[in-house]
């Protein structure tokens, strides 16, 4: 009997008769193992459990606690969801389902306009719950094109897809459906349900079953609004029930911080209708926020040689046509105005503006790097349905900066943006990062291949020197440039794309940009676009979400709120905030119109770092009643020594995070 070698991710060998499969190497490492595979690597490439392996293969098993295994998990039970609702309703279409961070979705079009309920979920929950027990088997085939649109013929949107993909129309969409090459990819878990997919999926739909079907919501078909809009489906999937139960509650704590509900509560913001979807207005507590992370921002820029540019809100048509955002961003613009002399847009960036900056008079090479610094607000369409507060906007300011460098300045200056960046982020209390590489995607992008490497490669030296760990994420670049993400995890998980720093050959060619060198000769810049806050607006809904409303005293619109208990202590809380304010805390009066209970309980409310009640023995001995945010009542503390407390918890965390 022939023997074939395998090669396993720890450099080991190991022998399995010819024939084997990848569900056969795993059990021969291992009965427990063999119980928790779910799919294989084969030599970089994702395979079923059942493909046979050949000599020489590199081999690595994929299990459910692993995020390659969570993805194969939520893929095959967005299948199981379309099964049930094929199942439970006749004939509904299903378009796409992928897995998406911490779970999955599918797309509907039910008949007759009819839509999902909630008794709806709890039935197809129910039905896929009867699909799992079944413990079906995934079963993997590739047939043709003609015999794939016979399969489908009654599932309209499958076919655009067959067909998208045999006229060579195809999207990472349609890829992740059917997958590449002449055959169309197919699984059958039943005998009546088939799916398109390139896979893999688990062995049989045994391998799931904790799962949670979450909500549901309109989508349009292909995400255009000239498209049918179809019912979206969300779920979770998890490898166990405690890990299904810990996402859960992650997502019940997640509600309690959403930043929409504590900016009302705390009287920090808010989106008049009056106004239009994703436009907020900033209330006097929230504008002081604002102002001390826009003031910190300008510092910090300041301190860093980045000099100060302002641009206006709007400009002419040819401006984006030289930029190539007409070509390429067009659909994330406002609509044109036209103006007695031309077509103008409200500006959805920054760039093209600083680019005319810099063009505005003759550079020598002695001026490089130039750092150009604006809190610039931009305008971007974004669709009804994508707006969420202010996570998702439509009107935002970026603390945004371009820098215009030689290209042997090129690395050092992304080394240094990586350090400013992380030192932005830890003041304002993050700690724990993630860096990610966008790469070309050929078909959306400008400029030659020889200038993307050179790009690309400056960004992973940065990368490098700092030795920390990134992913590549292919094909997410800018249209003009890769570019490095950074990611922060928040104080319940969650992650947060907020960073960036872009490297850019094609702005500096398409506005003709030059220097004069040391050779005299005329040399083109590179220019490093970089965003810190990512936006300002995003940026404050990402901390108040952190830290659930509770702003660390830095930053909170009011530090310290006097209570007096009678009115007889009016005076004497006066006197308190007068010294308070005149150190340089932001502090306030609640009178004793109310009862001192419901006072108390509504600074709790708006999350306060400090409430001091005084009463009579604190006027007779200059002295509070302190209840600091998360501690112990304390009483009789001398109002001096508390105010020192204060400041240098204030300087102590300033100069620890700085």
């Amino acid at each position: 009997m022939s023997v074939l070698s395998i090669s396993l991710p720890d450099g080991s060998a190991r022998e399995l008769p010819a024939g084997s499969t990848v569900a056969d190497l795993a059990a021969s490492i291992g009965s427990r193992l063999a119980k928790a595979a779910l799919t294989g690597v084969v030599n970089g490439a994702e395979v079923d459990l059942n493909v046979a392996l050949a000599d020489g293969d590199v081999v690595s098993i994929v299990t459910a606690d692993s995020d390659a295994g969570r993805h194969v998990l939520r893929h095959s039970t967005a299948h199981v969801l379309a099964q049930a609702v094929t199942q439970l309703f006749p004939g509904a279409k299903f378009s796409v389902g992928p897995a998406i961070e911490d779970g999955f979705y599918y797309d509907f079009d039910l008949p007759e306009g009819r839509t999902f309920s909630e008794t709806d979920l709890v039935a197809i929950t129910s039905r896929m719950k009867e699909i799992v027990s079944a413990n079906q088997p995934f079963t993997r085939s590739e047939v043709s094109a003609r015999d794939a649109l016979q399969l489908f013929s009654d599932q309209p949107y499958k076919c655009e897809i067959i067909e998208r993909v045999t006229s060579g129309a195809a999207d990472g969409v349609d890829a992740d459906e059917v997958g590449s090459g002449d055959a169309i990819s197919v699984y059958r878990n039943s005998p009546e349900f088939v799916d398109l997919c390139r896979g893999p999926h688990v062995p049989t739909t045994g391998k799931l079953g904790h799962f949670a079907l979450m909500k549901v919501a309109g989508a349009y078909w292909r995400s255009s609004d000239k498209g049918p809009m179809l019912q979206r489906i969300y779920g979770t999937a998890w490898e166990s029930k405690s890990a299904l139960e810990e996402h859960l509650n992650r997502l019940i704590e997640a509600e309690k911080r959403d930043h929409r509900r504590l900016a009302v509560e705390q009287d920090l913001l808010s989106f008049p209708q009056e106004l239009g979807g994703g436009l907020a207005v900033w209330h006097p507590k929230g504008a002081i926020v604002r102002k001390l992370m826009e003031d910190y921002s300008r510092d910090r820029h300041q301190s860093g040689g980045y000099q100060f540019v302002f641009t206006p809100h709007l400009a002419n048509a040819n401006l984006f046509q030289t930029s190539g955002h007409l070509d390429f961003y067009k659909d994330g613009m406002y609509p044109p105005m036209e103006m007695d002399n031309g077509t103008y847009y409200p500006k959805p960036m920054n760039c093209p503006m600083h680019c005319l900056i810099y063009r505005g008079r003759q550079r020598s090479y002695r001026e490089l790097p130039l750092r150009l610094f604006e809190l610039g607000t931009v305008y971007r369409y974004e669709r009804a349905g994508t707006l969420h507060g202010l996570l998702r906007i439509r009107g935002f300011t970026q603390d945004d900066s371009h820098i215009f460098c030689t290209e042997e300045q090129m690395a050092d200056e992304i080394t240094s943006l990586l350090d400013f960046v992380m030192s932005v982020l830890r003041r304002f209390g993050f700690e724990d990062f993630e860096f990610n590489l966008s790469t070309r995607d050929p078909n959306k992008s400008v400029g030659s291949d020889d200038i993307w490497e050179k790009a690309t490669a400056a960004l992973r030296e940065g990368l490098d020197r700092h030795g920390v760990v990134y992913k590549i994420k292919e094909g997410d670049a800018a249209f003009y440039g890769p570019k490095i993400d950074i990611d922060v995890r928040d104080a319940i998980g969650r992650k947060w794309q907020l960073s960036t720093i872009q490297c850019d050959f094609n702005l500096p060619e398409r506005f003709n940009l030059e220097y004069v060198g040391a050779d005299s000769g005329r040399h083109q810049p590179i220019m490093l676009h970089r965003a810190l806050f990512g936006s300002v607006e995003r940026f404050f809904g990402v901390l108040l979400e952190h830290y659930a409303g509770a702003l660390p005293t830095w930053l909170a619109p009011v530090q310290v709120r006097i209570l007096p208990v009678a009115s007889a202590h009016e005076d004497y809380a006066a006197e308190l905030r007068n010294q308070f304010a005149n150190a340089g805390l932001r502090v306030d009066v609640s009178h004793a119109d109310d009862q001192l209970g419901k006072r108390i309980r509504n600074a709790k409310l708006e999350k306060l770092p400090y409430v001091l009640v005084v009463g009579d023995d604190d006027v007779a001995h200059h002295s509070v009643g302190v209840n600091p945010r998360g501690g112990e009542v304390e009483r009789d503390v001398l109002a001096n020594d508390f105010l020192a407390r204060v400041l240098a918890e204030i300087a102590e965390d300033s100069a620890a995070k700085s």
